[in-house]
């Protein structure tokens, strides 16, 4: 039974290093056939540089997607156009630099579409996500993949479920990113299609999503301009697993994933 894992925003270099030493272990106990991260809040929370693009792959990552804060850092625009296994959102300009799609091939030959989007809803403005999801749809007809899963990269769950919806029956998962909170509410959709509305953050867990929570207050009660710097503690992996069926290519189970530091040995 093939298996995909989707980890959630990884937040800074510690949720990096987390990251780094869980991946492989996590690939080898569940025997996993495709790993995908958003890996848009890497750089001090917001970002990700060429150096931490590669240090990912090195762990066993197959792809990785982002989200809304893709650029901040300037630098991986180069890997964007030129790396085939990190993707922007797909509902962005068609002059943003990046590819809209990937095709990832497991070990047995199988393969994985992956494409993101960004939502709309209480986000900033940016192309339609249903007509984008539907033009990629359309381009990967050809290519014939063996699964497909969609980043919804979105604030509010409404957006997200709507998009589950829209999707159902012809993605294998659609998984959402961007409030680093995991929700409880993964699925199988009528379709056949795996749902969850945020697999949640990778990275400290001690403070306000990420970043430390007396900045966060400071800023709240005072309306003074704080750095919100990550926060350190309490490190987890987030992420959600999803089995198909070979023949189908539908989803057959979906379940969460939460790996703190404490029951590993990593850093």
């Amino acid at each position: 039974m093939p298996k995909l894992l989707f980890v959630g925003d990884v937040v800074g270099r510690n949720g990096l290093d987390f990251a780094c030493d869980v991946i492989p272990k996590l690939r080898a106990d569940e025997s996993i056939d495709w790993i995908v991260v958003n890996a848009e809040n890497v750089e001090e929370g917001s970002g990700l540089t060429r150096n931490q693009f590669k240090r990912l792959k090195q762990a066993g990552v197959d792809g990785i997607t982002l989200g809304d804060h893709i650029y901040r850092k300037r630098e991986i625009m180069q890997t964007l156009e030129a790396d085939e296994t990190i993707v922007k959102p797909a509902n962005m300009p068609p002059d943003a630099p990046g590819r809209e799609w990937m095709l990832l091939e497991s070990a047995e030959g199988r393969t994985l579409a992956v494409f993101a989007l960004l939502g709309r809803v209480f986000m900033k403005p940016v192309d339609c996500p249903f007509r984008a999801a539907d033009r990629v749809l359309g381009e990967l007809e050809s290519h014939r993949p063996d699964a497909v899963l969609v980043d919804f990269h979105a604030e509010a769950t409404s957006d997200k479920q709507l998009m589950g919806r829209y999707l159902d029956g012809r993605v294998t998962a659609m998984l959402g990113t961007h409030t680093h909170v995991t929700t409880a509410d993964e699925c199988l959709l009528p379709g056949g299609t795996a749902f969850q509305c945020d697999v949640g953050m990778t990275g400290p867990h001690d403070g306000i999503i990420g970043r430390q929570f007396d900045r966060v207050l400071e800023t709240t009660l005072t309306a003074r301009p704080v750095t919100f710097l990550v926060a350190k503690g309490d490190l987890r992996l987030s992420g959600t697993i999803v089995e198909l069926c070979a023949e189908t290519n539908k989803a057959t189970a979906i379940r969460r994933v939460c790996v703190r530091q404490e029951e590993t040995n990593a850093r």
